[in-house]
Order: structure tokens, then C-alpha cells, then sequence
């Protein structure tokens, strides 16, 4: 089997999101597991700026944006420690600039990303013919690669080199969708009648995902709950009708982890390793942190939470009850960038409960894995998580999640209150209403179980014996794959 692997970003070249990560992973377990894959991405000024180690190769190819040829060129290198080769499409108009998809610093769209990515999908597929991939499966991810199943079953329909080739797409998060006014079809090469209410058009616009929902064979998104939500009103984005008609060709895969960057026996950011069979070390983790945030050292449980500040991640809910959670014992740390407003009253909240609150209102990768080490628990209630990865990592470092039951959190995260800690799946607390009287409710009953010692501890190890690894999820992928080449 052959599998083309296509993603706008991919880590550590580009990165804006989630997407980059499970890019620059699952190609990887793929291959490891026996099947050859190659990835194809834009050639972003930033990659060039980290001088990669890239090779110009001497394919050159053309796309017609609208009644325009653009050229390009393309490098090859590879996913790190890795032999999974990687193609990068260049051309500098569309991406020699600063920024993936918007100005820097801002939440303002390039003004030409429909054609970027048109150029994108159209651009991979002829680098795909000149290489001789003969692809069995097209594999693509989000909006900037949603036309790429269109042209396959259209304008690339019958070529030599695709007609044996399927196509999966992949949703990551429904809420971006790559929606352009109508006469970006023209840019397109599209013929017009596919600008229908049943394949590109949508209330008057372009929808690129759209496009890969209805053209490609089959159809994923990264958990089976956020599979079914997105059926829904409430979670569809207004694509759930479309979704829903191809609802049999619909399936949920889990994200994995990187065991190897994420595991608190190897962790080289935090003070001390640890794991399940020696957890003294999570206890050291817990006054390092405690010191670095000037935060006294009790033993009292510490909620950490690692977030963009949006109502999306059930900031509302939190600081809705917040000072009623400060009334308890607990210590409560957060590191995160988002809206002003959350910025102001989280720094607020520090200042006011300066012994039991400290913010860190940036990112940084070593307080991120030292967050998860010296917390007792992680804190995401969600109002919608496609998938999440920071449940994932928490139940690594014995980190015990509570949680919203939504999306991939439901899927990954078990209530200790509805299952036995005796029997091993129980993981975390949950609550599934979006209300912040339960968010309170939970977590009073995550301290109190923490004052039970040996039942906290057996939790804690639950957690750490599960395998959320990018090989299980990758093992589906070829599995579905199979399902897609018998179609």
C-alpha cells in the first residue's frame, strides 16, 4: 500500500495548532508499521528561515489559478529521525511570507488564502504525477486540502496516476472550514455546476471542507463522540445535513501521544523522573512548582490547567465559580495566551489569592511539562474538544483529568464515580451538562477522593498504564485504508 500524506502544517517545520502535531506523528507510525508514505506541505518563509536541512530538487511544475499559470519548485527532506520522506511545494508569492494563514499577531486572514491553498491542492497533485507515487490513498487534512478530493474524482479523473487512488479526509475541528466568496470559483478550475447546495456551495460561498466532505471515500475526525456531535445542529458548523448523509462513511479516530517527548521517566524538562512503579518523583515535581510560582508548600491538591483563553475551553464556566473554588484548599495554576478579558481577570485572581493562584499568561514548552508533572489535577471543561491531548498527557504523568464529557474527552476519559478504581478503566472525573454549579461539584469531589491516599494513587496508576500511543491510532488509519481500497 501507498499512502500520499497532505497537511498545510506539520511539526517542526510549521505550526499553528493540534494538526501540526498529529501530522508530524502519524506519518511516522504509518511507516513504522510497514506501510510506505510520503507528506506534502507548503514551503512556508519560516521554514526557510530555520534552514532545515531541505535539497531543491529538479521537479518544477504549473498551476492555472484562474487564467493564470503560477510555477513552483519543490524540496525534499524528511520527518526528524525519521525515513519518511517529505515534499515541500515552494513558491514565494503565496508563502514566502511571515504567517500560515493570517498577519502576524493577529487573527486577520491573508486576503488570498482561498487561491494559496487552490494552488496548494492543484500543486501537490501534479508534484504527485511528475513523482510517479501512483498513490493507493490520498490522505488529507482540513480545509486547505478539502479540494484535493475534488479534483481527483474531477479534473484528475481517469489520469494514469490516480485511478486506482481513494481519498480520506480528515477533520480535525469542524469550526474552520476555509469559506470564500463565490467567485473564487472561478480561481478554481472547477466547472461551475459543481457550485451546488449538495457539493461546493454553501449559503452563497465556496466551502472548501465542504468539497472533501462530499467528494472524498471516506470521511474521519479525531474521536468517535466528536464524529456524532458534528452530526448535530449544536456542533456541526452548519455542515452537520452534509455529515449526516454520510454518516456511514464517518468514522472517529483518537489522537495519540509522543511517548518519547511526553513520559515522565525521560521528561528533560522537569526536576526529577518519575513513573508508575516509583512515584516519589511526582512529589518532587509538586514543590518544584510550587516554588517556581511562589505558592506555599502544603499538600493540597494543585489544579493545573495549559489553555488558549476562550470561552471554548470553558474559561466561563471557571470563572464563573471561581472565587467559590477559592473558598476550598486547593492551589490552582494556569499557562495560557487568549482574549484580554480572561488575561485581566486571571491576573486579577492572582493578585488576590497570591498564595493559592499563579498565572503564566505565555507559552513555553518546559513550564508546560512541569505543570503536568507538579499537578495533582488538570482541568478542561471544554465546551467542545474535537479530541484534546492535554487529558492524554496528564493521565501519563498520574495527573488526573476532570473533565467535560464531550468530543475526544469523552472518549478518553472515564468518571471514578460511575466506575470502580479496582477495575482499571476508571481514569479522571467527568461531568457531561455545561453548567458551572457541576464543574464545581466535580472538583469538590476530585479533593475529597484526594484525601484518600491509596484510592488517589490507584487512580493515578490507572491512568499511567494506558496506552494512548500514536501506534494504536495509526493501526486504524491502515485499517481504514484497507476498508477504503476495497470500496
Amino acid at each position: 500500500m501507498k499512502v500520499v500524506y497532505l497537511s498545510s502544517e506539520i511539526v517542526p517545520f510549521a505550526k499553528t495548532g493540534g494538526l501540526a502535531d498529529i501530522a508530524g506523528a502519524i506519518p511516522k507510525s504509518i511507516q513504522e508499521l510497514g506501510v510506505e508514505i510520503v507528506v506534502l506541505m507548503p514551503l512556508y518563509g519560516i521554514i526557510k528561515e530555520c534552514q532545515y536541512p531541505l535539497t531543491r530538487t529538479n521537479i518544477q511544475f504549473e498551476v492555472k489559478i484562474g487564467d493564470k499559470l503560477k510555477s513552483g519548485c519543490v524540496y525534499k527532506g524528511y520527518l526528524p529521525d525519521t525515513q519518511v520522506p517529505i515534499y515541500f511545494l515552494d513558491n514565494e508569492q503565496y508563502y514566502g511570507r511571515k504567517g500560515l494563514y493570517n498577519y502576524p499577531g493577529t487573527t486577520k486572514d491573508f486576503e488570498d488564502n482561498s487561491e494559496r491553498f487552490i494552488y496548494f491542492a492543484q500543486g501537490a497533485l501534479e508534484v504527485i504525477e511528475k513523482l510517479k507515487l501512483y498513490p493507493d490513498v490520498v490522505h488529507c487534512n482540513d480545509w486547505q486540502t478539502g479540494l484535493v478530493p475534488v479534483y481527483i474524482k474531477t479534473k484528475y479523473a481517469g489520469t494514469e496516476c490516480f485511478k486506482n487512488t481513494k481519498t480520506v479526509m480528515t477533520i480535525h475541528n469542524i469550526a474552520y472550514q476555509g469559506i470564500f466568496w463565490r467567485w473564487d470559483m472561478n480561481l478554481t478550475g472547477l466547472d461551475w455546476s459543481l457550485f451546488n447546495w449538495k457539493q461546493l456551495e454553501f449559503y452563497g460561498k465556496l466551502n472548501f471542507l465542504k468539497g472533501g466532505i462530499v467528494f472524498s471515500d471516506l470521511i474521519t475526525t479525531v474521536s468517535k463522540t466528536y464524529a456524532k456531535e458534528i452530526q448535530t445542529p449544536e456542533y456541526g458548523a452548519g455542515l452537520d445535513g452534509v455529515l449526516k448523509e454520510r454518516a456511514n462513511d464517518l468514522y472517529g479516530i483518537i489522537n495519540g501521544i509522543d511517548y518519547s517527548i511526553w513520559n515522565p521517566e525521560t521528561d528533560k524538562y522537569i526536576i526529577t523522573n518519575y513513573g508508575i512503579k516509583n512515584l516519589r518523583g511526582k512529589q518532587l515535581c509538586k514543590k518544584a512548582l510550587q516554588r517556581k510560582y511562589n505558592l506555599p508548600e502544603r499538600d493540597v491538591p494543585i489544579i493545573g490547567m495549559i489553555t488558549r483563553l476562550t470561552d471554548q475551553k470553558g474559561l466561563d464556566l471557571i470563572t464563573n465559580k471561581f472565587q467559590d473554588l477559592m473558598k476550598t484548599d486547593f492551589q490552582f495554576v494556569l499557562l495560557g495566551t487568549g482574549e484580554q478579558r480572561y488575561h485581566e481577570l486571571f491576573q486579577a485572581y492572582a493578585k488576590t489569592f497570591p498564595k493559592k493562584v499563579a498565572v503564566k499568561l505565555t507559552f513555553d514548552e518546559q513550564s508546560a511539562h512541569e505543570i503536568e508533572a507538579g499537578s495533582d489535577m488538570f482541568l478542561m471543561p471544554s465546551r467542545f474538544e474535537p479530541c484534546g491531548l492535554n487529558q492524554l498527557y496528564s493521565l501519563k504523568y498520574g495527573t488526573i483529568p476532570i473533565v467535560r464529557s464531550t468530543g475526544g474527552l469523552a472518549d478518553t476519559i472515564t468518571d471514578v464515580r460511575s466506575c470502580p478504581v479496582s477495575n482499571g478503566k476508571a481514569n479522571g472525573f467527568s461531568f457531561k451538562e455545561y453548567n458551572a454549579d457541576l464543574l464545581l461539584d466535580t472538583v469538590i469531589s476530585a479533593k475529597d477522593l484526594f484525601k484518600n491516599k491509596s484510592q488517589w494513587i490507584s487512580l493515578m496508576k490507572n491512568g499511567m498504564a494506558q496506552d494512548w500511543s500514536w501506534e494504536r491510532s495509526a493501526k486504524e488509519y491502515i485499517e481504514l485504508y484497507k476498508i477504503c481500497q476495497e470500496r
